[in-house]
């Protein structure tokens, strides 16, 4: 369900929330923080309740993508009991892109609250209860 009530099934268009291709910055402030595992920051994920995020598979098609792009890299940890796990870590170009990600949601917040002031201003003119 969205923020404004619509059902899953009910023909919301505005999609719950979701901000596509936010698993991007948010995987590299967890990495800047410390390097991890990919179930680690799953589990990370999963807490925020970022389900689409969370999914594993499109965790690890993220982290390989943004490896094969120079921000993150990865080694194996045989260290602990169990099979070997991939630990992420981040790169110097990651800490450059992950600056670049924030100015542009910074960018994106001042757009999303001059629309917000705009729809607001225009709806509380004609007193309208949907606004």
């Amino acid at each position: 369900m969205c923020e404004s009530g619509h059902g899953p099934t009910g023909g919301c268009g505005c999609r719950g929330g979701f901000l596509r291709g936010f698993i991007q910055p948010k995987l590299l402030l967890q990495l800047a923080k410390q390097p991890a595992h990919g179930y680690e920051l799953i589990e990370t994920l999963d807490q925020t309740g970022d389900l689409v995020a969370a999914d594993p598979g499109n965790v690890y098609r993220v982290l390989r993508g943004l490896e094969e792009d120079g921000f993150v890299r990865s080694n194996w940890d045989t260290s602990g009991a169990g099979p070997a796990r991939r630990v992420y870590e981040l790169t110097e170009d990651g800490i450059e892109y992950l600056a670049a990600c924030v100015a542009n949601l910074r960018e994106t917040c001042r757009r999303l609250d001059e629309f917000l002031a705009d729809y607001e201003s225009q709806f509380s003119k004609e007193g309208n209860r949907n606004a």
